[in-house]
């Protein structure tokens, strides 16, 4: 059972471009972004950081 809990999981990121925004919480004017790998998740979010996006 454990399994299908973590198979179901997702991790998810609001992104918006235009002004480097990255938002663990909805957002308006943002871009859902969802993840079901948490390796994935990490790598995108150290790529945003690597290009100066403003974590909010």
């Amino acid at each position: 059972m454990e399994q299908n809990q973590t198979a179901a999981t997702l991790w998810r990121m609001w992104v918006d471009t235009k002004r480097r925004i990255v938002s663990f919480h909805e957002e308006e004017g943002c871009e859902l972004l969802e993840f079901r790998s948490h390796e994935l998740f990490l790598n995108c979010v150290d790529q945003y950081a690597g290009r100066q996006f403003r974590y909010q």
